[in-house]
């Protein structure tokens, strides 16, 4: 492929590559909870969890790496949390945490007769999907496939056993090896008996570095996951990725450094021909065919919050607020467990990356922001060891108030993590230069311009404000300085990511924010603006766009 001239790259943007390369650009577009990926002329990328779960060979380590976290609520935290969930309750007219609510009453009386089935609602059997343990042997007539090189081998890492491997349960199965590496979904319905180690390497919208993850297996997980997208789900060979070039839409939260390895990787690794970096807030805004907006992407784990002004970021209004759906669907399970509603099962969503997935369905399936109390008979399900999943049928009550956490983070407790290296941020080369440019032999001598569209400097930290998501909002388009500015933001509001298709979130947005706005302010009007597809692939749709 003929290489693009460094005074082109500086003015490239995606539709020029789509328009000149045809089909021949992927997207890449990395979360902490899922990863999305597709080609450009795709309606929709690959979205699969992003994580990745090893065969562990050593008995003494944890299933999930991140078990090593505190996960203690403190004293002041359970209280906050109370605190806020009734001032939530107060607004949305349902009991105190304290008092029962009609329906939770009868709930627990009919559970104490061992009735839970009587009740006349509509059959949630869709909607409770049942996920069973991941088969992780080998499937025996893919094992004599193994005469491609080592190099092609490693690349493959799909569908490959390793075959230093001879791990069995019992006699019977002595010729069935485990698979080496499992990916997606598939990884997080590992049994716990099972001799994986399941890692996520991204969390909170940074690398998953700490003292048990290092940066160089943050960086190797990062290579596998993808790879195995473009082989499995996208059919693109290693030796065909030199003919292909990459939009990267990262999110704001990650810093120079972590960017810089995501482009190594795309290049070196994945051997891809050339790549742009973008911001998600810019690539979300040519998602929904915009110039100009206030953007408020909800991951899993994180949400951001950046004004756009005619395609340029705003950097002085850069929000990023350290919760996301994954907290909501915690909260939920709190509750629950409050009232006493949830099973007597072991549900650990840390622990047990299954319950986290039956979680999040439950969320996205009950969950709605709306006045009065909000209950429903549900299923959920045990997943104990490598038993087959037991269904509950049991009585999920305070629906409203989880998702009303995005307004009140106390109500959302995080998982403490600890702290990366700091040194793992300073990077001291020059990465303000014009272009980065970078020999491999995947794809040639490219010059990159890595940060001309990228609104963030290598020398900044990120920081992350304790605030809830209406204050953000008006706090970062107040930051944009002009009166006129100001009003349009406030009635282009864009909600992105996967928590944006929350039922109800839309209302609720446009009376807090309108609420948030100081007094002292001529800003009567705030308006949400109608996406054009689903949130959650608005800023990848955007980078092929």
């Amino acid at each position: 492929m003929q290489n693009l001239s460094q005074d082109y790259l500086k003015t490239v943007v995606p539709s020029q590559l789509v328009s000149e390369r045809g089909s021949n650009l992927v997207v890449f577009n990395p979360g902490s909870g899922n990863v999305r990926i597709g080609l450009a002329k795709q309606e929709t990328p690959f979205n699969v969890p992003h994580c990745i779960a090893r065969h562990n060979t050593q008995a003494w380590k944890p299933n999930v790496v991140d078990q090593m976290l505190n996960t203690e609520v403190t004293t002041s935290q359970r209280v906050e949390r109370e605190r806020a969930y009734n001032t939530v309750a107060s607004l949305l007219k349902i009991p105190y945490l304290d008092q029962s609510s009609s329906f939770g009453s009868a709930s627990r009386k009919h559970m104490q007769m061992g009735r839970i089935d009587g009740y006349n609602q509509r059959s949630t059997t869709k909607k409770d999907t049942v996920f069973t343990w991941t088969n992780v042997y080998e499937d025996e007539q893919s094992l004599p496939a193994t005469s491609e090189t080592s190099a092609d081998r490693s690349d493959a890492s799909a569908t490959r056993a390793d075959p230093d491997v001879t791990d069995s349960k019992d006699t019977s199965e002595s010729k069935r090896k485990y698979r080496k590496m499992i990916f997606g979904e598939e990884a997080m319905t590992i049994s716990p008996k099972e001799p994986y180690c399941v890692h996520c390497p991204i969390r909170r919208g940074h690398f998953n570095v700490s003292p048990h993850y290092s940066a160089q297996q943050v960086c190797e997980d990062l290579t596998a996951i993808w790879d195995w997208v473009l082989l499995d789900k996208l059919h693109i060979a290693p030796s065909e990725r030199n003919l292909y070039s990459a939009v990267l839409v990262v999110p704001e939260t990650f810093d120079s450094r972590e960017i810089k390895e995501m482009l190594t990787i795309v290049l070196r690794d994945l051997r891809f021909s050339s790549a742009v970096v973008h911001q998600e807030g810019l690539s979300a805004i040519f998602g929904n065919g915009l110039s100009t907006a206030c953007i408020v992407n909800m991951g899993a784990q994180t949400s951001t919050v950046v004004c756009i002004e005619d395609g340029v970021s705003l950097p002085n209004t850069e929000k990023i607020l350290p919760f996301g759906g994954d907290d909501i669907s915690r909260c939920l399970l709190w509750i629950q467990r409050h009232y006493k509603n949830w099973p007597q099962i072991h549900s650990d969503v840390l622990a047990k990356p299954v319950d986290m997935l039956m979680l999040n369905q439950l969320k996205e399936s009950y969950c709605d922001i709306k006045e009065g109390e909000l209950e429903t008979v549900a299923t959920a399900h045990s997943y104990e060891d490598a038993m087959p999943a037991v269904p509950h049928k049991t009585n999920l009550t305070s629906l409203n108030v989880p998702p009303m956490g995005l307004f009140y983070p106390n109500l959302l407790v995080p998982e403490v993590f600890p702290q990366p290296p700091r040194t793992w941020f300073q990077d001291h080369e020059n990465m303000l230069e014009e272009t980065w440019n970078m020999d491999y032999a995947g794809g040639g001598n490219m010059g990159l311009p890595v940060w001309d569209s990228f609104g963030v400097s290598p020398l900044k930290p990120k920081k992350v404000e304790k605030i809830g998501l209406a204050e953000a909002i008006s706090s970062s388009i107040l930051s944009a300085g002009r009166i006129e500015l100001q009003r349009k933001l406030f009635s282009s509001i864009q909600l992105i990511g996967g928590v944006g298709s929350t039922k109800g979130l839309v209302s609720a947005v446009e009376e807090r924010v309108l609420h948030a706005i100081p007094p002292t302010e001529a800003i009567d009007t705030v308006e949400v603006l109608q996406s054009r597809m689903d949130p959650t692939f608005i800023p990848w749709k955007g980078g092929a766009a």
